[in-house]
């Protein structure tokens, strides 16, 4: 990425250049978000992704990266234009959340309780991404540069204003007065606006598990806790599921090199009697668990948000989910400084969506971990207290429902 730094350059020649008003660098789910957003501002966009989202036919496989979607970021989606859209695909609501370690001590939520027709949908990542390219396709004020990467910016500086100058590996030369990183853990962005970041590893992996299964499952969504990592089932369409397994960096790596058949042993021996073990692997993959949050995630003319700000232990699947309200109040305060007639670019601005964001996503990061870190030994005391904590959590009161409000970001 060094030579992707360039210092601030004094009075260039624009004359080849591209003018937009933003340039976003990643066309992920987060990225295409904040592009539809931003375009529905009136803003002229442009979006620079390496990828495009493989088309969607019915009889495709299920993919193995799913989100859990909550009722915010459904609102999220809504309000862009694209949820009839994601509706009328492949997906499942879900109601009920459940977590325990010892069975006879388990916490259930529902959606019930808050009254809420549900708790959020399961779909394919791919499925999200690619209703919003769809949307993207629709809107005049954006332009889509993929296939394409970003080989070098450049800050201009004139009498009249700074901006940041994006040279494509095409030859393209985008100018905008704000670039947007949504460009993932590795954001190349960050690295440029020399933002730093802390975090730790965590020396553990998560696998994902497609399965098919001899019934559909049920509406909800469940969690084992164990000393080695939680086991999890997250219901798909049809006769499917996903299976989430947290184990040892060593021992991911080991049940990676099963068989189908050896694998499905491994998950009959080691996760819930609760799974139906009447079921075929389909698919599979593995991830390393990391923990990075940016210390910053704004400079003039450059904001980051989603897995370039930060990235959580997906213990909660809330790692989409945090990324949208990043999406919902960066538009939200562009807007409020476009309504008001002030420079929507600048620090001043920006920094209000950080204080926004900053220590809500540092509160969600530390809760995951706390819950990681709570369950990763089997000291009787300790196993005891947490049981005792899960057990009394599942009792119905406000404590209870205010937490579930604000795991779905209503609250």
């Amino acid at each position: 990425m060094q030579d992707a730094v360039q210092d601030t350059v004094e009075g260039s020649d624009q004359s080849q250049e591209i003018q937009h008003d933003v340039v976003i660098v990643g066309g992920g789910m987060v990225g295409a978000a904040v592009a539809v957003g931003l375009g529905q501002l009136g803003l002229n966009v442009a979006m620079i992704e390496a990828y495009q989202p493989k088309a969607y036919e019915p009889e495709q496989a299920l993919d193995l990266r799913v989100s859990a979607i909550s009722v915010a970021s459904e609102q999220l989606l809504d309000r862009l234009g694209v949820m009839d859209t994601l509706l009328s695909l492949r997906h499942v609501a879900y109601k009920g959340l459940e977590t325990w370690e010892m069975d006879d001590c388990i916490t259930q939520f529902h959606a019930d309780q808050i009254d809420e027709p549900h708790l959020g949908y399961f779909f394919e990542n791919r499925l999200i991404q690619l209703c919003l390219w769809q949307q993207i396709e629709t809107m005049d004020n954006i332009t889509l540069y993929c296939p394409n990467s970003v080989s070098r910016f450049e800050r201009i500086s004139s009498s009249e204003a700074t901006q940041v100058k994006v040279s494509l590996d095409s030859g393209a030369e985008l100018m905008a007065t704000l670039v947007v990183g949504a460009d993932g853990a590795n954001s190349q962005v960050r690295q440029w606006a020399g933002i730093g970041i802390t975090g730790w590893d965590y020396a553990q992996s998560a696998m994902l598990i497609n399965v098919a299964t001899a019934t559909e499952q049920q509406d909800v969504t469940w969690q084992q806790f164990t000393p080695h990592g939680p086991r999890s089932l997250l219901p798909l369409p049809g006769k499917n599921a996903s299976l989430v397994w947290y184990d040892s960096r060593s021992r991911i790596k080991q049940l990676m090199q099963l068989n189908p058949v050896q694998l499905a042993e491994q998950i009959r021996q080691h996760f819930p009697e609760r799974l139906d073990s009447d079921f075929t692997v389909i698919d599979r993959g593995s991830f390393p668990l990391t923990r990075r949050h940016a210390q910053s995630y704004y400079q003039d003319n450059v904001v980051i948000l989603g897995d370039a700000a930060h990235t959580i232990n997906p213990l909660a699947g809330q790692g989409v989910n945090i990324g949208f309200k990043d999406v919902d109040v960066l538009i939200a305060t562009i807007a409020d400084a476009i309504g008001n007639d002030k420079p929507w670019w600048t620090g001043s601005v920006l920094q209000q969506y950080q204080c926004k964001r900053y220590n809500d996503n540092l509160l969600m990061m530390s809760a995951m971990d706390a819950f990681y870190a709570g369950f990763s030994n089997n000291l009787l005391p300790l196993k005891l207290l947490r049981n005792g904590m899960l057990k009394l959590a599942n009792h119905d009161n406000p404590i209870k429902k205010k937490v579930l409000k604000y795991a779905l970001g209503l609250a």
